[in-house]
């Protein structure tokens, strides 16, 4: 009998065409929404502060002509959509000057509105806000994990058995075995602890936050730092709203956590890192619940209240996505726009 055939490939590349290729899962029809949910799709508040957000950056720069709002990891377009509905309420005629792109590999949705801008890449030169939610973890990486003699090895897995097989390949080297060297020490460790090498992600971060002629660059995920990485990596699959064994089969989402101080590194002078519950705060959301006096003076007031401070609880909540960490640069502002 003969035997059966294999096509190994390192995680990068794997993920790259099941994510990105034809008929990979960011081009599905459905979008990402139709299988994970995010801060944007959980709350219009999320929206709100990204809106008080523009403002502030719009104010720092000093009201230019136009100002851009550059969603990068657009999906279909959600959180533009919503800050475009807010867009004529915002202060000093932003609406009108206000001119969003939204950055995504997919086609451009149809029926989405005609303002947005829909490219493959940031802009050059723009000033504004450029907003990255849950898209880095989507930068996809190699993996490595130390074999029986605590060498660090590429994690390969295997592209024609539909069920995510893995095998170690050779030992980490070049440019690969220094971020590792730098960021998440291997080499020695016990066998069996994995990594995944995170510079792709620093170098596309550098390159949106490099994409700004000023303004302000936010990443949003979720994170760990050098001093807790998780031993065992965090390569995971979602599919229809759970959690799924990773196959890169373009039938998922295929995501790892981010190291984002070496993102902050990499990105140079101007990085800052926040909880997304501090960020959200600075922004002026409030989970508090309303006075229980409203509900008799005003009982719908009340109910909106109470449902609003149950969104913005969700969205600051410390065990969930307050958890995720803001990624933030100022490029060319006179000062801190996330300060309360």
């Amino acid at each position: 009998m003969a035997s059966e055939k294999h096509e190994w490939s390192g995680w990068r590349t794997a993920a790259e065409r099941a994510l990105y290729g034809a008929g990979g899962f960011y081009r599905r029809p459905e979008g990402p929404a139709g299988h994970f949910r995010t801060s944007v799709h959980a709350s219009p508040l999320f929206a709100r502060a990204v809106a008080e957000l523009l403002g502030r950056v719009d104010e720092a720069l000093g009201r230019p002509a136009e100002l851009a709002l550059v969603d990068l990891g657009a999906g279909r377009g959600e959180l533009l959509t919503r800050v475009l509905a807010l867009a004529p309420g915002l202060p000093h005629g932003l609406g009108r000057r206000l001119r969003p792109y939204a950055v995504e590999r997919a086609e451009r949705p149809t029926g989405l509105d005609r303002r947005i801008a829909w490219l493959d890449a940031p802009p050059d030169g723009c000033a504004g806000l450029l907003f990255a939610n849950e898209w880095l973890d989507n930068v996809p990486v190699d993996i490595a994990e130390t074999d029986e003699d605590g060498v660090p090895r590429r994690v390969e897995v295997d592209l024609t058995s539909g069920d995510g097989i893995e095998r170690l390949g050779d030992p980490v080297d070049g440019e690969d075995a220094a971020w590792l060297a730098r960021w998440w020490p291997l080499a020695g460790a016990e066998p069996g602890l994995r990594a995944e090498i995170g510079h792709p992600r620093e170098r596309a971060w550098a390159r949106a936050v490099g994409s700004l002629r000023a303004g302000f660059a936010v990443a949003v995920d979720y994170a760990h730092e050098r001093a807790a990485r998780p031993p065992f990596g965090t390569l995971t699959g979602f599919r229809e709203g759970r959690e799924v064994r990773p196959v890169p089969d373009g039938s998922r989402d295929l995501t790892a956590h981010v190291a984002m101080d070496a993102c902050a590194a990499a990105a140079g002078p101007g990085s800052g890192l926040l909880t997304q519950r501090e960020a959200l705060r600075a922004l002026g959301l409030d989970a508090r619940r309303p006075p229980l006096a409203l509900a008799s003076t005003d009982p719908t007031a009340y109910v909106h209240a109470l449902s609003a401070a149950g969104e913005a609880a969700e969205l600051t909540d410390p065990a969930g996505l307050g958890a995720f960490t803001w990624l933030l640069h100022t490029v060319d502002l006179p000062y801190d726009v996330l300060r309360p």
